[in-house]
């Protein structure tokens, strides 16, 4: 059963139903619970029973997220969920697989299993918990800290370059990259249903605040004061216009992509890319998850989301079928009559 046929399912569900039984334990004003909230309002609207969904996780505030959620679950080691959640999709396709990660789970320990996941495009549902922080060891830089930030394992600033979850989406050959914020709770369901829909690897960067160790580092985008001019919400077949008086846009000029202001230097609404989330071959979609502060929006919505590579899980079941057609060995009977166990 794959994730869009579970809406045929007759026993409905409400969100009670998905409710853990037991206390959730993050930290008061923390955006894990916003996410929480949203995955539970879309598994009711797709119908799902708590028996075909697992949730799958490594380390981190973020991976205490199968405990809170009525439905299958397995908390992993650091950085190991995506490769476990992996295995689970393989070996029973018919369920549905969530991957919730943050971070530093995903983007440090875990970098290697989070691209090949990718790569593969298994069927399978990532959430990132972006704080930009590591918040359950108490405050070190992540992988996505952005350069300067004073943290305790960076008491004179961070002096890297930070990896954007997006970048690493489209450089690992990625189908499906949404971006949201903890504040907007439609925005948030919009996306993370969207990526449920999809067939393939869906990947989710959410951008999550951590009240105590890196409060309001999302401010910037999340600030009811700010939010209109510094962020741009990407929807299929619409043009790329933003800011308080919606006359801002997305243009391309000399190849490469600027915010012009509507109305002046003779630009006019038609001068506006359209998003198309769809298009395999788009590079926009990979400029569109850089943009950044000062000088662009931030990008939120479905970037991309296209249906241009089979899924593994299906692949690797086909390959399994025609394998046994080929082969002699139909059963245990077969290999224990063959004569030659070593002649398959």
């Amino acid at each position: 059963m794959s994730n869009r046929e579970f809406n045929q399912n007759v026993n409905v569900l409400t969100k009670e139903d998905f409710k853990s039984p037991g206390p959730v334990k993050w930290c008061a004003g923390c955006g894990d619970y916003a996410i929480l909230a949203a995955v539970n309002s879309i598994l009711v609207d797709l119908g799902g029973q708590k028996e075909d969904i697992v949730f799958v996780s490594g380390i981190g505030c973020s991976s205490r997220f199968p405990y809170y959620i009525n439905t299958y679950g397995f908390h992993g080691m650091h950085g190991r969920g995506a490769a476990i959640a992996s295995g689970i999709k393989i070996a029973n396709p018919r369920l549905q697989v969530w991957h919730i990660t943050g971070d530093g789970d995903s983007m440090a320990i875990g970098g290697n299993h989070f691209i090949h996941t990718i790569r593969r495009n298994i069927d399978m549902n990532i959430i990132i918990f972006n704080n930009k922080i590591y918040g359950l060891t108490k405050g070190q830089y992540s992988p996505t800290s952005p350069k300067g930030l004073v943290t305790k394992s960076s008491p004179e600033g961070v002096v890297e370059n930070p990896f954007t979850p997006g970048e690493l989406v489209m450089g690992a050959q990625g189908t499906f990259f949404a971006r949201a914020v903890d504040t907007d709770p439609k925005m948030l369901k919009e996306v993370i249903k969207a990526a449920a829909l999809h067939k393939g690897t869906s990947v989710v960067e959410v951008l999550q605040n951590c009240v105590i160790f890196n409060n309001q580092i999302h401010s910037m985008v999340s600030a009811k004061e700010t939010k209109e001019d510094h962020t741009i919400y990407l929807e299929a077949g619409k043009p790329m216009i933003f800011g308080k008086e919606r006359n801002k846009g997305i243009t391309v000029k000399n190849n490469r992509l600027q915010v012009a202001t509507i109305g002046e230097n003779g630009v006019k609404e038609s001068d506006v890319l359209v998003h198309d989330p769809t298009n395999p071959n788009d590079m926009t979609h990979y400029t569109l998850v850089r943009m950044g502060l000062p000088e662009f929006p931030v990008a939120m919505g479905v970037i991309r989301s296209c249906d241009c590579m089979e899924p593994y899980d299906e692949l690797y079941e086909r390959q399994i079928a025609e394998v046994k057609q080929k082969s002699r060995i139909k059963c245990m009977d077969d290999l224990l009559n063959s004569g030659n166990v070593l002649d398959l």
